[in-house]
Order: structure tokens, then C-alpha cells, then sequence
């Protein structure tokens, strides 16, 4: 564990094993904590493991208001900088699949391979904006206690949160302690963004798809359009996953994501 300030921010993160590294970049109203069986297990096998906790979340800087996705790719070049390193393989699920996306879109020459994982490129729509915005009003007044209640059968398929109940417990406490203003900042920003749908076939590094078959929140659907636009694009459907697969089937999550590795690898030589 470690944090390190960058310019108005303070960011926390683990940096483990030695390697071609691989950035994670953890989703909504999570933190870095999410990647725990990815940090563990491809630190071990030979990569070096990045993973941040994205501004507003976990122990990085809260900053109120709102907060675009450019914000959040613009921190992670810096931390990227600060840590020497010039280019890697960014992994980024839900919200930070987009911000993955962003971060190609700002800084091509940075990116060796990407994993899109359980997210989609479409810009959002008109009542998307509004529920974004409502709900990022609802946590500053509410907190996030009554949110995450709602939301975890989404985000952890009912089965699952059932017979992994640790796995449950993991999400619900993560979004718990999501700090409200950092939450409701990058909802708002989030209810902004670009769309991607454009920028997918300008992509000229490796890229995975991955996606629960369970998901509701970004469906199977969703995750072939990424496939379909991206040149030579690979795309995994872990059975019995709902949003976060790498959580609820880690080990199939793992061996998808280290074949694709394995491939990126060979081709740096």
C-alpha cells in the first residue's frame, strides 16, 4: 500500500511483482480492492500489478463537484509518470472500462493492450443523464448505505451472492465506504462522457472483451459491439458472472485474462 500526491491529489494504490505492467482500474462505487484476486495472482505469474484507487474513492483525494472521465485518465497518466513507466496494459471494469477507454482515446502511445471488462462506448442518453444526476443527488443527501442495498443483486448475481456470501460482503462493504461526494462526482461526470462507439475502430493494440453472461447493468449485447468494432478484438463470456466476473468466477476471470496476457507478452518479445 502506498500513496503519492499528484499535483492537487493524493493517490492511493499497490504496486506489486515485476514485469510488463498492468494497470487495473476499478469501477463504480468500488476500489482498488476489487482487483485483490488479480493483483495477487498475476503479480505472481510475471507482470507488474498496478492498481489505483481512482480519485473520490478508496484513499485518494475526494474532490466534490464532478469529475470527467478525462480527469480520471488524466491521474492515471500521471501515476504511470511517476512510476517510470511509459506504457501498459490498462484493465478497466464498468466505469473504468470507460475511463480505459478515455485514456486510448488521450493517450494512445501509452496503451500496450486493453481489457474492457463488463462496460460499454456509447455516449449516454437523455434519461440516462438524469438518473445519473438524480442518483448522484440521492447520495449526497442519503450517503451510500440504502444505494449499495439496492444495487448489489446487480452488480453480484442473486446466486452468487448467495453461495459466495464473502464475495457479497467484499462489494457491499466497497460501496458502503464509498465516500458520497467522490461517488456522486464521477456520476455526474459520467453522465457526460463521449461516445466511444467512433473512437473503437482507430484501436491498434491487442484488446479483450470480457463480460458476465449474467449482467445486467452492461449486457452481453454491449460487450459484442466492443468486439464487433474493435480490430481483432477477442471476446470471453464467463458463465455463472454477473457485473463483476473477476469477483464472482476469479478463476475463470484469470485464465481468460491470462491467455490474454500471455498473448500481449509474446508480442512485446
Amino acid at each position: 500500500m502506498t500513496r503519492v500526491s499528484l499535483g492537487e491529489i493524493t493517490i492511493g494504490y499497490d504496486d506489486r511483482g515485476s514485469g510488463p505492467p498492468l494497470l487495473l482500474v476499478h469501477g463504480h462505487p468500488f476500489d482498488r480492492s476489487m482487483w485483490g484476486p488479480q493483483l495477487e495472482h498475476f503479480a505472481a505469474a510475471g507482470w507488474r500489478v498496478v492498481a489505483p484507487d481512482l480519485r473520490g474513492y478508496g484513499e485518494s483525494t475526494v474532490v466534490p463537484g464532478k469529475t470527467p472521465l478525462a480527469t480520471f485518465a488524466g491521474d492515471l497518466a500521471a501515476l504511470l509518470d511517476h512510476l517510470g513507466l511509459d506504457r501498459a496494459v490498462l484493465c478497466g471494469l464498468s466505469m473504468g472500462g470507460q475511463i480505459v477507454l478515455e485514456f486510448q482515446r488521450l493517450f494512445a502511445d501509452r496503451v500496450r493492450g486493453l481489457v474492457l471488462a463488463d462496460t460499454f462506448a456509447r455516449a449516454e442518453t437523455t434519461e440516462g443523464r438524469k438518473v445519473r444526476n438524480a442518483t448522484a443527488d440521492r447520495l449526497l443527501r442519503e450517503g451510500m448505505a440504502g444505494y449499495a442495498e439496492e444495487v448489489l443483486t446487480k452488480m453480484v448475481s442473486p446466486e452468487n451472492a448467495r453461495t459466495q456470501p464473502w464475495v457479497a460482503d467484499h462489494v457491499l462493504t466497497m460501496m458502503r465506504g464509498a465516500h458520497p461526494e467522490g461517488a456522486a462526482a464521477a456520476l455526474r461526470g459520467r453522465a457526460e462522457r463521449p461516445d466511444y462507439v467512433g473512437l473503437l475502430p482507430r484501436i491498434a493494440v491487442p484488446a479483450l472483451v470480457v463480460v458476465g453472461r449474467d449482467d445486467e447493468l452492461t449486457p452481453v449485447g454491449d460487450a459484442r459491439l466492443l468486439h464487433e468494432r474493435i480490430p481483432g478484438a477477442k471476446l470471453a463470456v464467463v458463465e455463472g458472472a454477473a457485473h463483476l466476473p473477476n469477483l464472482e468466477r476469479r478463476a475463470a476471470f484469470n485464465r481468460v485474462l491470462a491467455g490474454f496476457l500471455e498473448g500481449v507478452f509474446t508480442s512485446i518479445g
